[in-house]
């Protein structure tokens, strides 16, 4: 049966082709795809190099000093160690927003242990058990019983501050252990500070087991697809609770470190690194869907947190100005590190 011309013409019509109707569609969509794509890093850089022409023009040396620098690596390796954790449990599909909590209860556990004159390693060992038990108490609840990680690690900060607070008597625990405070905030190895080797040690480790062990592997998959994780021989389960476990060590770790480094045991240690964690996380490219991390943009991530940080306290903002300054440009940083397909439907 032939054919209707006007039918056929009109056809014909409907099939020509988009880019003719519209012929910056292609440049938009090659747009749309770069935006889309791995740019976290780019972005992180593209802000760094922002913020320091901003300083550079206001001639703040002190700013722009290498010493500066290194001062804030060695503050935020406590936040470097805890996000390179997150950055497994949010890839893996869950967040633990507890991790925060156990650098207060470990950091005055051990001051107050080393205080009572028992082996540094043994108050280490208890502190870090600590962390454990949390990831474990969290880890189970998450997977045996269903209930959100979201809700368990949420009620877990409640009990963690509590702990905190009892252990210390809401006072600061001072530590005279000289081998204490150097391994674990204040020493150096001949001119290279042991945080920055704490640092880069969690940073390497971490970037290698997510790329190229079967565990990292696994993490990737369960966040992706966990019933095809699973249904292809990944134990979902463990590998939930495992990162669980690695978060609540993670931030056992953190509270040593912090310990370590003001050279006392605090019932705040380390009080708001939640938002800093998790925006260093999600600036770094990991998704907050799972299935996707970056241990190294994690890293970048709290060191651009740190940059704003520390910028704002050199151009003599209050601690309220501060507080609303860096907590705009961390949600700023967190939307644009955000892909929005919605932005590209929108410029077609």
């Amino acid at each position: 049966m032939d054919e209707n011309p006007e039918s056929s013409s009109l056809a014909g019509h409907s099939r020509e082709p988009k880019a003719a109707q519209h012929p910056w569609r292609e440049r938009t969509e090659r747009l749309g795809a770069a935006l889309s794509g791995e740019s976290s890093l780019l972005l992180i850089m593209v802000m760094l190099v922002l913020i320091g022409v901003f300083w550079v023009l206001l001639r703040d040396t002190a700013f722009m000093s290498a010493s500066n620098f290194l001062n804030i690596l060695k503050a935020k390796t406590p936040v470097i160690v805890m996000a390179v954790a997150a950055v497994f449990v949010i890839s893996a599909g869950e967040i633990d927003l507890s991790v925060a909590s156990v650098p207060p209860v470990a950091g005055t556990l051990i001051a107050t242990l080393l205080a009572n004159g028992h082996n540094i390693w043994v108050a280490v060992g208890a502190a870090l058990a600590v962390g454990l038990i949390v990831g474990l108490i969290n880890g189970a609840i998450t997977v045996y019983l269903q209930i959100p990680s979201f809700i368990v690690t949420l009620g877990m900060i409640g009990v963690l501050e509590g702990a905190a607070r009892l252990i210390s008597g809401e006072q600061a625990v001072p530590i005279l252990n000289g081998a204490y405070t150097s391994i674990f905030g204040q020493g150096s190895l001949g001119k290279i500070p042991v945080l920055l080797v704490w640092a880069i040690a969690v940073g390497a480790s971490g970037t290698l087991v997510l790329r190229r062990t079967p565990f990292g592997k696994a993490v990737l998959a369960t966040g992706g697809n966990e019933v095809a994780a699973r249904y292809s021989g990944i134990s979902t389960r463990r590998v939930k609770i495992t990162v669980l476990v690695l978060s609540g060590v993670a931030g056992a770790v953190a509270g040593l470190l912090y310990a370590g480094q003001f050279g006392s045991g605090r019932y705040d240690l380390g009080s708001g690194d939640l938002l800093t964690v998790l925006a260093a996380v999600v600036i770094g490219g990991t998704s907050l869907s799972g299935g996707r991390g970056s241990v190294e943009g994690a890293i970048a991530g709290a060191l651009l947190v740190g940059l704003v940080n520390n910028g704002v306290i050199l151009l003599g903002f209050s601690t309220p100005e501060q507080q609303i300054f860096s907590g705009f440009i961390i949600v700023l940083a967190v939307a644009l590190s955000g892909r929005r397909p919605s932005l590209l439907r929108w410029l077609h």
